[in-house]
């Protein structure tokens, strides 16, 4: 998979589908007005995300390809574990054996482990610089 690949819309629509399963060519503005395409079908597929992550990656973008398997792993999680997530991952919210089993718990429960490395570094960083929560 190349560069001249991206954006995967222009040159592989027909492998991209919404999280729920819906095509890309069957988002049309008649769908939307008729019901036929609701806000959950809104949602991007893992297999999109991980092809754009290869894309990045054998363009030389390894940081962007990171950010973009990291996501994948989140299509999988609930939004609202997703918000619960990002709330505990602000400063000062959790200590760090607090994030440390978050962490295990998204790759236990999803098998989010991108996802779940970034926490426990969070961690690091949080318990480096004073951004934990102390505790009580």
């Amino acid at each position: 998979m190349s560069r001249q690949q991206y954006p995967l819309g222009q040159h592989r629509a027909d492998e991209i589908r919404s999280h729920t399963g819906v095509a890309l060519d069957q988002f049309t503005l008649d769908a939307v007005v008729d019901g036929k395409i609701g806000p959950g079908d809104a949602t991007i597929h893992r297999e999109t995300l991980e092809m754009q992550a290869r894309i990045a990656e054998e363009s030389g973008y390894p940081e962007v390809a990171a950010n973009l398997k990291r996501a994948a792993e989140l299509t999988d999680i609930p939004n609202q574990r997703l918000l619960e997530i990002y709330e505990a991952l602000r400063p000062r919210r959790r200590t760090y054996f607090q994030l440390l089993a978050l962490s295990q718990e998204i790759a236990g429960m999803y098998g989010a482990d991108a996802t779940a490395r970034y926490i426990r570094e969070a961690a690091d960083a949080y318990r480096d610089t004073g951004l934990l929560k102390t505790d009580e």
